[in-house]
């Protein structure tokens, strides 16, 4: 199984950072479901902006920490790419 790093923007232009092993059904959840992040539920809908795959959960967790790590303007140069 394959997992993934996920960056969202919010209606109100920020941005979100979650992993996740299937990208669609976690999109959804963000704009539809109570079980989406408590974060995104007051800043619906989301889009999804940048996605990158990685070969396990301890590998997208460490890079899902990097990119939170980063300043917002090095995060949207991060989606230009």
């Amino acid at each position: 199984m394959s997992w993934h790093v996920y960056i969202l923007e919010c209606a109100d232009g920020t941005f979100y950072t979650g992993s996740t092993s299937d990208v669609e059904r976690r999109v959804k959840e963000h704009n539809e479901s109570p079980v989406g992040a408590k974060y995104t539920k007051a800043r619906r809908p989301v889009t999804l902006r940048y996605v990158s795959a990685h070969e396990n959960r301890s590998e997208a967790l460490k890079e899902e920490a990097r990119i939170k790590s980063l300043a917002r303007r090095e995060k949207a140069a991060l989606l230009e790419t």
